[in-house]
């Protein structure tokens, strides 16, 4: 029997599933060691092979969610990175969009360029608009440039030409020019890695990937050697920021493409799993130990916007807060993330308010009940005291926690001064980390023009169905879905998407002066693309399947929207009205007098492997230790209800026609709390379905 095995890294967890195409899965977590993530993966399949269940000759597929290129930006990890740029363009990268992420904030400072204006060079040539050779490359500013950089050491370099969207002539020239000197520096063209309109967004998503570039690819050529040292033979595909799957070499020559890639899986396996119980619009939850996140899927799908700002920091809003990073021009799931997670660091700010996060306390030390060293609360202390986690089962009971340091700690650090109980305390960390999270929440439903009342939302996450019912309640919101193995969740996601790679082409013009033939013959480019990429990773001729979109405004507006063709194979009347619909939902109006503008188009290639990636049943084992008894216990859900003596019972005890609560659902790698006033029982797929009540006052 073969598997499939899903790895996804989380601040504190790495996670695992092993999954067959009749739907038996193996579950684990092990400890995630920031030191070199790729350890603890190695560690993690060693254990499960060593355990005889699963060989490593079994494995048909890796497929990797990763923060290796994420972290690289933010801890400012990436290379020496030197950038070549047309003369008078030296600081494009400095003078960015003229956008503050927020209003009236004096004190804010936009980030460090990743390529210093030291090792930025200009050449002397110039493209026009069309594509046209205004005047001709100079070859000797480009040796004189490319001289420059390699003396100061750089150790890759970023080419972005102006208009090198339209032609990309001399960008291909200066890189011929730059492998004749240092073959082996690794060189982004920006007519290659995005030839799109828009010059600091071209340039920095160009800097950004050769920034990390050589990080990832260090990254992943060790996890391959790792994987082959246990007998691991199978490709090895990583998650894209889309939602979608690459193989490794295109990872390492395109890394933009994967800053996103652990959010995204649980997304993806939350659409899936939401279509499987015939819910179309719901609402993702996704808490780990770092931070939060949401999503929304509506119809069936979820949004994905055409731009990252990474290192921006913790942000509710993201297609409104724009600038505070640096902007990467890829495809994305549209994700909004808070910093409250289970590791989240609790304390009494400056005003005498208890504050939670955005600062966590990670895999290292972690929160004070792991006992590695955490000596301020989180928002897991708080939950062990308040009984929702059980110190005696976390990951299977392979992980003891110390709730007397957990209590102690709140008390002394939060209870005496507000001069509450401890558990007054406890729950108030509770209620205020769910506070910030439901901010994320609004953020892609109301604030997006969505009524939350209308959605389901599906909670998961080591910590999502801890405080899923708290947040449902707050939203108005009536169904709560809990996936199975909810706490690994995001790698079990990672095993339903096919294999894709996204292109993208500027045509500016406007809807009645298009050509057809033009169009059409831009889009026969893209799809040969996306053939050959496709054809180097194993799929045939008949593997391949594209969709194509259009990126259009209205003319005088600056952004544009993305519509998925409806016309075949051109740009016609029904993607028109369909524009104008979005554009109403989106913007708030929609006006047939005014002129519509194609900017750009895009294609989707996709890889079709012929079988199913979603089973149709699910039955999952765990990689753990023996059986454990659940007991009831007591369990404080809040000054109305005080503590009550809770049952605990496992998912399999869940029927269909259901459980009241209070009631606590225990599994090797998450928890469920059910207050008072709900009702809990088992759908299809092994999903637990909640049902909220209203709270009693």
């Amino acid at each position: 029997m073969n598997y499939r095995v899903g790895i996804d890294i989380g601040g504190t967890f790495t996670d695992m599933v092993f999954l067959t195409n009749d739907g038996s899965a193996l579950t684990l977590k092990v400890p995630s060691t920031p030191d070199d993530y790729s350890r603890g993966i190695a560690e993690g399949l060693a254990q499960v092979f060593k355990g005889g269940i699963i060989a490593a000759g079994a494995i048909a597929e890796v497929i990797h969610g990763t923060t290796i290129a994420t972290n690289a930006i933010l801890e400012h990890r990436g290379v020496k990175t030197g950038l070549i740029t047309t003369h008078g363009f030296r600081d494009v990268l400095e003078i960015r969009r003229l956008r503050m992420p927020t209003l009236y904030d004096l004190t804010w400072e936009k980030p460090q360029p990743l390529a210093s204006r030291a090792n930025r060079a200009e050449v002397i040539g110039r493209i026009d608009h069309q594509g046209g050779v205004l005047t001709p490359l100079d070859e000797d500013s480009a040796v004189a440039a490319i001289e420059k950089l390699l003396g100061n050491g750089v150790e890759a370099i970023a080419v972005c030409l102006i208009n090198a969207y339209a032609n990309g002539a001399h960008e291909r020239r200066i890189g011929e020019l730059i492998a004749a000197r240092a073959p082996e520096l690794p060189v982004c063209l920006s007519s290659e890695i995005l030839p799109e309109i828009k010059e600091y967004e071209r340039t920095s998503t160009a800097v950004v990937n050769a920034y990390i570039l050589p990080v990832v690819a260090r990254y992943l050529t060790a996890l391959s050697a790792s994987l082959e040292r246990l007998g691991v033979t199978a490709p090895l595909l990583v998650m894209q920021s889309s939602g979608g799957a690459m193989g490794v070499q295109a990872a390492c020559l395109r890394p933009i493409h994967i800053i996103e890639s652990g959010p995204a899986a649980g997304v993806v396996g939350g659409a899936e799993v939401a279509a499987k119980l015939g819910f179309k619009d719901v609402l993702t939850f996704d808490m780990g130990g770092t931070t939060a996140k949401a999503a929304i899927i509506e119809d069936g799908a979820f949004d994905r916007v055409g731009e990252l700002d990474v290192g921006a920091g913790i942000n509710y809003a993201a297609r409104l807060l724009k600038g505070g990073g640096h902007h990467v021009g890829v495809p994305a799931i549209d994700i909004a993330e808070v910093g409250a997670g289970g590791g989240s660091l609790v304390r009494i700010d400056a005003g005498g308010a208890l504050a939670v996060g955005p600062d966590s306390a990670g895999a290292v030390p972690g929160p004070i009940c792991y006992r590695q060293g955490g000596t301020i609360p989180t928002v897991t202390d708080a939950n062990v005291v308040l009984g929702f986690v059980n110190p005696d089962y976390l990951v299977g009971g392979e992980l003891t926690l110390d709730a007397r340091a957990a209590a102690q700690a709140i008390k002394t650090q939060i209870a005496d001064p507000l001069g509450v109980s401890v558990d007054e305390a406890a729950f108030g960390i509770h209620r205020v980390a769910n506070a910030a999270m439901t901010r994320a929440l609004r953020s892609v439903s109301s604030e997006r023009g969505r009524d939350p009342r209308r959605f389901a939302l599906m909670a998961f996450g080591g910590n999502g169905p801890v405080h899923a019912a708290t947040l449902a309640r707050s939203l108005d919101i009536h169904t709560i879905l809990i996936p199975p193995t909810a706490g690994v969740f995001s790698a079990l996601g990672l095993l339903f998407p096919a294999t894709e790679h996204h292109y993208v082409k500027t045509l500016k013009r406007e809807i009645q002066d298009l050509d057809g033939a033009e169009v059409a013959a831009a889009y026969s480019v893209l799809e040969a693309d996306g053939r050959r990429e496709l054809a180097s990773e194993g799929y045939g001729a008949d593997q391949v399947a594209f969709e194509r979109f259009a990126d259009l405004r209205y003319r005088g507006e600056n952004t544009e929207l993305t519509i998925p063709l409806t016309d075949g194979d051109g740009i016609g009347e029904a993607t028109i009205r369909a524009f104008g619909d979005e554009h109403e939902r989106t913007n708030g109006y929609q006006s047939a007098d005014e002129v519509v503008v194609l900017v750009n188009l895009r294609l989707i290639a996709r890889g079709l492997s012929g079988e199913t990636r979603v089973p149709e049943s699910l039955l999952v084992t765990t990689q753990a230790g023996g059986a454990v008894t659940r007991r009831p216990r007591s369990v404080y859900f809040g000054p109305k209800y005080g503590r009550l003596d809770t049952a605990v019972v496992d998912r399999g005890d869940i029927s269909e026609s259901g459980l009241d609560g209070p009631l606590i659902v225990e599994e090797y790698d998450s928890t469920t709390v059910v207050p008072p006033g709900c009702r809990i029982r088992r759908d299809q797929w092994q999903v637990l379905r909640l049902d909220i009540g209203a709270e009693q006052e």
